[in-house]
């Protein structure tokens, strides 16, 4: 199937790795170009010559500068005035027990994973109107349907992505322009093949028993019982991109394995 993305700018942040670096790529392939962002000059140098390598016929270019803060998306909006697509992947998490998160971490994790969106969002969604043409899609979990314990203040951030998303799509009602939530599920990303090694080594067993003993334990509700690669995830992104999801806007698009049970 060709997407129809030959000839699109797409922005994805926080793209040097995990499900961000694997959207990249997938995009590239399409034939878009791809603007790969991250907070440091060599990492985003490094993911650039990664996909060059994968895809030798790529356009590929990039930007670093942290897009949590608004110093950061301005940079971002002043070299890249305009884009057809926007991928809000950038997202922090960490486990922390709820009465130890301070107002400091709450207000971190609001800025990272919910307001770099909205402020590259509000800008950049003023070209894709007068276009009649443009993809938002915000990169949230299925965190923020079914709140984690271990941590409530990743699970609000991403809960409040969802609801950015529909807002948004409803303030673009009958154009061309569609805005979305991707909610994955557990995903061997890098800072989660980071947490399984921890993890690891704080128990003394393998790889695979700590991802067995997670799904039985933590994820029960998981259909496919494993993570989910970051190619899966960026398939499912790139579709929603696509000329072919014209159709698809306003919505909570599950990629989760199965983990939330709700039908709907």
């Amino acid at each position: 199937m060709d997407l129809g993305l030959h000839s699109r700018l797409a922005l994805v942040t926080g793209s040097t790795a995990g499900i961000g670096f694997a959207t990249a790529e997938t995009l590239a392939r399409e034939g878009a170009t791809v603007i790969v962002n991250g907070r440091s000059s060599a990492r985003v140098e490094a993911a650039i010559g990664q996909l060059r390598h994968s895809v030798p016929n790529g356009r590929v270019e990039g930007i670093a500068a942290d897009v949590s803060d608004a110093a950061g998306c301005a940079a971002v909006i002043e070299a890249f005035p305009d884009v057809d697509m926007l991928i809000n992947n950038l997202g922090i998490f960490e486990p922390k027990p709820f009465v130890a998160i301070t107002d400091g971490e709450w207000l971190r994790f609001f800025e990272a994973n919910v307001l770099s969106g909205i402020r590259l969002a509000r800008h950049y969604v003023g070209g894709m109107r007068a276009r009649n043409w443009g993809r938002i899609v915000f990169v949230s979990s299925e965190s923020g349907v079914q709140i984690p314990a271990e941590m409530v203040h990743y699970g609000v951030t991403k809960t409040a992505q969802i609801a950015v998303a529909r807002g948004l799509a409803e303030t673009l009602a009958g154009t061309n322009v569609t805005v979305n939530s991707v909610l994955p599920g557990p995903t061997a990303s890098e800072g989660v093949e980071r947490y399984v090694e921890q993890m690891a080594r704080a128990s003394g067993k393998d790889r695979t028993s700590v991802e067995r003993d997670f799904f039985k334990d933590v994820r029960p509700t998981s259909i496919i019982q494993r993570f989910a690669s970051t190619g899966e995830v960026a398939a499912f992104i790139a579709y929603i991109c696509s000329a072919q999801a014209s159709a698809t806007t306003g919505a909570a698009l599950r990629v989760d394995g199965g983990v939330v049970r709700a039908i709907f």
